[in-house]
């Protein structure tokens, strides 16, 4: 094979990688977006809760601070959902996934690149009225239905192939960096409350911790008590079988890479992080050195990610792809999935 066709190979496998990932962060963003909200409206206005932590959850502060709006809840809401500056904005993420799908369309069920095509549409044509709450509570229950939905048929109509393996890849590596960043900013100052006016309404914020990630119903039944903060970092970093704790993803992602040629560094480096998540003594971690422990563990995955990048993305002897925010956008990426 020649050094073109390795390019090329390589820039198609990286669009399919990014269009898991910004597909994951869509709906991520959605879900976070829409359980502030219902918390902001369920807390009163003595707790001080405000709509500036999304902005620390989703990584977009220095944007939104570059843009110079004040951070009202009108504001941060439509830099999450809309703002095309934000690469974590929802719209931002839905356009870089479609322009990835659009690439590599040949790889996906055309019912996909139909699907995210028209989500695509609707969404960008909305997104501006979300700043409205009872439109915006809608808006985002339909684009994570929307998003489930076509992650549903890729997992039942796409041949479970390398290609399917860096989407997988994708997928996994943005949930869980998405589940440490909500415990991160979340729990840290949850963890921290010691005011006794305001440790009754700690609860009901644990609980929208848990509905942020979709993990109430799951963790109630896994759990048979109240929602407390221990219990709930115990969950979300070390459940087996919840799909959005971090041990989950990150035993996805080792499964996966075996099937992929030279995985040898990728699949050390995952298997590093999830011995560091497995290991970890949650209930202590729960009073003492949680944001340090993820802090770490987001270094892991940043690891992971730059060891796929480097092995699969980047071969030595071509020279990178024009990228936004990692994602290529060139149409001239081959058909197949050979690495």
């Amino acid at each position: 094979m020649s050094s073109t066709d390795t390019l090329l190979l390589s820039r198609l496998a990286e669009a399919v990688f990014w269009t898991g990932r910004y597909l994951e962060r869509a709906e991520c963003t959605a879900r976070l977006v829409q359980a502030h909200t219902e918390l902001f409206l369920d807390l009163p206005r003595s707790v001080g809760l405000t709509f500036v932590p999304l902005l620390a959850l989703t990584g977009s502060e220095d944007v939104f601070t570059e843009l110079g709006g004040a951070p009202t809840e009108e504001n941060v809401v439509a830099h999450l959902v809309a703002e095309p500056s934000n690469p974590s904005s929802i719209v931002a993420s839905l356009t870089a996934a479609r322009d990835n799908m659009r690439t590599t369309r040949q790889l996906f069920p055309r019912e996909s690149w139909e699907s995210i095509n028209l989500l695509h549409l609707w969404a960008t044509a909305q997104a501006e009225e979300c700043t409205n709450r009872t439109v915006r509570t809608g808006w985002l229950t339909a684009v994570s239905r929307e998003v489930q939905q076509l992650t549903g048929l890729l997992a039942g109509a796409m041949s479970h192939d390398e290609t399917y393996v860096f989407l997988r890849l994708g997928r996994h590596l943005e949930r869980a960096d998405m589940t440490t960043r909500v415990l991160d900013v979340r729990a840290t100052t949850l963890l921290a409350v010691r005011d006794d006016a305001l440790r009754p309404y700690a609860d009901v914020q644990w609980v929208s911790v848990l509905r942020s990630l979709s993990a109430y119903q799951m963790y109630r039944r896994k759990v048979h008590a109240r929602v407390q903060g221990p219990e709930v970092l115990r969950f979300l970093l070390q459940d087996e079988q919840f799909p959005r704790s971090v041990r989950h993803c990150l035993t996805q992602i080792g499964t996966a890479l075996p099937d992929l040629p030279r995985h040898e560094v990728p699949l050390a480096t995952s298997v590093d992080a999830l011995e560091h998540v497995t290991t970890a003594e949650v209930r202590a971690l729960a009073w003492d050195g949680l944001h340090e422990f993820v802090d770490d563990l987001q270094g892991r995955l940043a690891a992971i990610h730059d060891a796929v990048d480097e092995t699969w993305f980047r071969p030595e002897d071509s020279t990178p792809a024009d990228a936004v925010d990692g994602q290529p956008l060139d149409d001239t990426a081959a058909a197949g999935a050979t690495v």
